[in-house]
């Protein structure tokens, strides 16, 4: 079975889907737990992106700037590579290191809910 590459334009509008993000959610606050980094649960799922990406950006730059040891060990976790990291800076370079990271985390983390729900389709 041949899976198809998940498109900018399905993450643009998962972005707006409300379970997705509610699910996307849980898997970074699960994620970030493992490295004993508290994510709150957004109160309102229409802006929960925007708060998930102000708390995660803190987070981040909390890491490059006093523990990079861990910051790595998240992005093992999580699935981002330096390799990611450094083309998107190329793509982006008028945003910071945080912000690009952040983003990264975030479509990595969405790109993972949308796989788990597309395989939960197809068993039915």
């Amino acid at each position: 079975m041949k899976i198809k590459p998940i498109t900018q334009e399905e993450i643009e509008k998962a972005r707006h889907n409300e379970e997705v993000v509610r699910l996307t959610a849980l898997q970074i606050i699960k994620d970030f737990a493992q490295f004993g980094i508290p994510v709150d649960f957004p109160n309102d799922l229409k802006m929960a992106y925007d708060q998930l990406f102000m708390q995660l950006e803190s987070h981040i730059y909390n890491l490059i700037t006093n523990n990079l040891q861990r910051l790595y060990a998240l992005l093992y976790r999580i699935d981002i590579t330096e390799q990611m990291i450094s083309k998107r800076q190329k793509i982006r370079f008028d945003q910071a290191l945080p912000q690009i990271i952040t983003d990264l985390i975030l479509e990595r983390e969405l790109k993972k809910v949308l796989f788990r729900l597309y395989f939960k389709n197809q068993q039915h």
